[in-house]
């Protein structure tokens, strides 16, 4: 069983990585190096809602993006694997799961860890005003942990009691409140920031969706490893 979750996770992590590198390559990552160029010199270009032109960049600097391109996509095959290993988990302890019943163990992971602490922590593109580090990330887990195990109980307990305790859970963070900055705002337009909150969000969801159903099927896939 433990060799079959881990075959399953990698393989299933690793399409998953390379799916939302692929997808982020669309138009979240020209968006961030968009709003890099107002983050230096704030009132240099005007955000006209399309990524800004790259033609004509210096080699160094496209060396510079293939590096970063590549450092984004091994994080996110590493990230992807750890998140498979926690669906095929819970997958496992449910007894199984096909393609279908994966995405909707995708789509709780999307709930947990990118949906629910967005509406307190919404997406930040360079430049935006934030408090402190240490304090997001200490809300951010704390939003997924409960959100997770919120969901888990409002899903598959029977009884009534749990099932509002669940509830409870997931609401809990929101009620305590997201850090906030000492000031709100950022250096690049407001329209842009809307922009990649969306597009983060939309990528987010395709690649949990992928990973909840990839999980699923590599678990049915390697039964007899």
């Amino acid at each position: 069983m433990f060799r079959r979750i881990i075959f399953a996770a990698a393989l299933s992590g690793l399409i998953g990585g390379l799916v939302l590198s692929a997808t982020q390559a669309i138009r979240v990552v020209p968006l961030i190096k968009q709003a890099e160029i107002y983050e230096n010199a704030p009132a240099a270009q005007p955000y006209s809602g399309t990524a800004a032109p790259h033609a004509h960049e210096p080699a160094a600097v496209g060396k510079s993006d293939l590096t970063r391109t590549a450092l984004t996509a091994v994080s996110n095959v590493v990230t992807s694997i750890a998140f498979a290993l926690i669906l095929i988990a819970g997958i496992s302890f449910r007894g199984g799961a096909n393609w279908r019943q994966g995405i909707l163990w995708g789509l709780g992971g999307y709930a947990a860890f990118n949906l629910a602490p967005s509406i307190g922590l919404p997406l930040e593109l360079p430049g935006t005003f934030a408090a402190a580090v240490p304090d997001r990330q200490i809300w951010w887990l704390l939003t997924a942990v409960l959100t997770a195990g919120g969901l888990a109980l409002a899903v598959f307990a029977r009884d009534w009691k749990w099932k509002a305790l669940g509830a409870l859970l997931i609401a809990l963070p929101h009620l305590i409140g997201a850090p906030q900055p000492a000031r709100h705002g950022g250096l690049a337009p407001e329209a842009m920031k809307r922009d990649f909150a969306f597009a983060a969000l939309a990528v987010s969801g395709v690649f949990w969706i992928a990973l909840g159903s990839l999980s699923s099927y590599f678990f049915t896939r390697f039964e007899k490893v």
